[in-house]
C-alpha cells in the first residue's frame, strides 16, 4: 500500500489521503515515458514531489488507464495535489511500505 500526505518544507504533515494505493500490475505496468511521476513510484520507498512535479501529477491522472486508482484515491490525489499548488513550501509525499 502507497499512502499520501502533505508536508511542508520542515516535515509536518498538512493534510493525508483517507484512501491509499494497492501496488499491484496496473500501477507498476504504467509507462513511464507517458506517466512519468506516477510511472516512477516504488512500492517499498518514499517518493516526494514538489510544486512544478505535481502539476504534471495532475495532468497523467485523467490519462490514466481504467483501474490503476480508484475513484475515491484520484480524487483524494488532486485534491492533495492542489493543496500543494495554493501552497508555499507544501510537498506531496508517496509513503511506500
Amino acid at each position: 500500500m502507497i499512502n499520501v500526505q502533505v508536508r511542508g518544507e520542515s516535515g509536518t504533515i498538512e493534510a493525508r489521503a483517507k484512501h491509499g494505493v494497492v501496488w499491484g500490475p496496473e500501477l507498476a505496468g504504467l509507462d513511464q515515458s507517458v506517466f512519468p511521476m506516477l510511472g516512477h513510484l516504488l512500492p517499498y520507498a518514499d517518493t516526494v514531489f514538489n510544486h512544478r512535479q505535481v502539476a504534471t501529477l495532475l495532468e497523467e491522472i485523467p490519462r490514466l488507464p481504467p483501474d490503476v486508482l480508484t475513484d475515491e484515491f484520484a480524487r483524494e490525489l488532486i485534491e492533495l495535489g492542489q493543496k500543494v499548488l495554493g501552497g508555499q513550501h507544501l510537498y506531496l509525499w508517496f509513503l511506500g511500505d
